[in-house]
């Protein structure tokens, strides 16, 4: 006995369809098969990606940031040069060095490229 409207749920699978092979572009551009945007902030929405990001941005700025200068003798660090207080203590006075570097690297991860701006001029010297 066959029943009209449960036919359609019940199709063959003889010759199956590749839906996946022209989305390729689509996901690395913005969308998905589903239909949906998939962006820097819809991503973020996803426990996974959010916690990827996370990770690799607290840990890229918990690693130690020095300022070097060359010299006859190879290199030294250069703690009197202006811009070691900038990275390496307070860049800003609304963010510490390590909620500076750990912003710059979120950045980093999901647009490819922090911005930057600069309201100081620094003359080196040396």
């Amino acid at each position: 006995m066959r029943v009209p409207f449960l036919s359609r749920f019940f199709q063959t699978r003889a010759s199956p369809q590749n839906s996946s092979w022209g989305s390729a572009y689509s996901f690395f551009f913005g969308t998905s098969t589903s239909g949906k945007t998939v962006n820097e902030r819809t991503a973020m929405q996803t426990t996974a990606v959010y916690a990827c990001v996370r990770i690799l941005a607290e840990t890229i700025a918990s690693l130690p940031l020095h300022t070097y200068r060359y010299t006859t003798c190879g290199k030294e660090k250069a703690v009197d040069h202006p811009i070691y207080y900038l990275l390496h203590s307070e860049p800003n006075p609304e963010m510490t060095s390590f909620v500076f570097r750990e912003t710059l690297m979120g950045h980093l991860l999901l647009w490819e490229m922090p911005m930057l701006k600069s309201s100081v001029t620094v003359v080196a010297e040396w």
